[in-house]
């Protein structure tokens, strides 16, 4: 049964004028009629919000544009309640014809847009951002990146290792390292206390050895080898250039996620740090300089060989800097070729067991 006509009011669209118009519904029920209008009632939308009324809009059918600007405004009665249980598309919010193309679209170049940015302009920003950061700026920076990772591994717990004895032989394998060698850096070398087997730079010629590392190893010849590779990248300045791209990359994404605190920054810049993801080339050129280094200080390559060879096997339990790059080669075997075994100790037996025990 139909309603009987009720008063509303219309909103043309053109103006503010509030119209007093009489709204019908047509004989065979598929359309409002009211001023002259006639509104197809499976075109029918409500506004939402309207309080105690009902609002009503038509849309524009196969135009461009979702609806038409006119309103017509019904009070709840038995007009407004014969909309509802008959505008089968009243509740339905229309969308423009092709938006869900032109949606994805701009995604699209969205993406390849933050891709240029991650993979082209910021590596070339950060590696003239790293050339140009004076050195002691770059020594307070990589204090505070270690000062994170430490936090990063063991919350509140200092891991920085101290037992007197091996703080001396860790010394004395840093001079029989870089002694003569006219490097750039004074390294700063350090031991945690963690069972993580892993060895990591950080700008500034800090340098780090995670006690599982230790753990792993048979010979200080095998410690002082993976040194040499770290000493290669300080000279290199990669960790530098890897902190600024990891804290880029991590602001350009927090400002795409809306990580407004910064913890993705946080967060990646450790995790880029530890797990020293630098290019295939920077780590070729960081193993080439730590084979001519043991070569020079009388250490031999035997030594990083055998470890390499002994931890290939450990699979993902061994980071990736230490069992794999570069990826087009064996290390151990590259590293076996470029030299021999070394001339005399790099620490004696005694040295070497306090060395081990450098964290009790």
């Amino acid at each position: 049964m139909l309603p009987a006509p009720e008063n509303a009011v219309w909103f043309d669209g053109q103006s503010a004028r509030r119209q007093a118009v009489l709204v019908e519904v047509s004989p065979d029920g598929r359309a409002l009629r009211f001023g002259g209008q006639v509104w197809p009632v499976d075109r029918l939308r409500q506004i939402e919000g309207a309080g105690l009324v009902l609002a009503l809009l038509v849309a524009d059918g196969d135009d461009e544009l979702p609806h038409d600007p006119a309103r017509l405004v019904l009070d709840e009665g038995p007009m407004a309640g014969w909309v509802r249980g008959n505008a089968a598309h009243l509740a339905r919010r229309d969308v423009q014809r092709g938006t869900g193309v032109k949606i994805a679209v701009r995604v699209g170049l969205a993406a390849v847009a933050l891709a240029a940015i991650l993979f082209v302009l910021l590596p070339r920003i950060s590696d003239r951002l790293a050339d140009q950061l004076p050195l002691d700026q770059e020594v307070a920076f990589g204090q505070a990146v270690i000062g994170q990772i430490e936090g990063f591994l063991g919350g509140d717990r200092p891991l920085t290792c101290d037992a007197p004895e091996g703080l001396v032989a860790l010394e004395k394998m840093e001079r029989r390292l870089t002694e003569g060698q006219g490097l750039r850096y004074d390294i700063e070398l350090r031991v945690f206390d963690h069972e993580m087997l892993n060895a990591f730079a950080a700008p500034g010629g800090q340098v780090v050895i995670i006690r599982g590392l230790l753990d792993a190893a048979d010979t200080a010849e095998e410690v002082a080898g993976v040194l040499a590779h770290e000493i290669g990248h300080v000279e290199a300045r990669d960790p530098t250039r890897l902190a600024f791209r990891s804290a880029g990359s991590a602001g350009i994404l927090a400002l795409v996620l809306g990580d407004v605190t910064g913890g993705t920054v946080i967060g990646l810049l450790g995790d880029h740090i530890l797990s020293a993801s630098y290019t295939r080339d920077a780590e070729a050129k960081a193993d080439a300089f730590a084979f001519g280094l043991l070569q020079r200080t009388g250490i031999g390559t035997e030594g990083l060989a055998a470890f390499f060879e002994r931890i290939s096997g450990m699979g993902a339990d061994v980071p990736e800097i230490l069992a794999t790059h570069p990826a087009s080669g064996n290390r151990a075997e590259a590293a076996r070729g470029a030299g021999g075994a070394a001339e005399r100790p790099v620490l004696t037996d005694s040295e070497w067991r306090a060395l081990k025990r450098i964290c009790r």
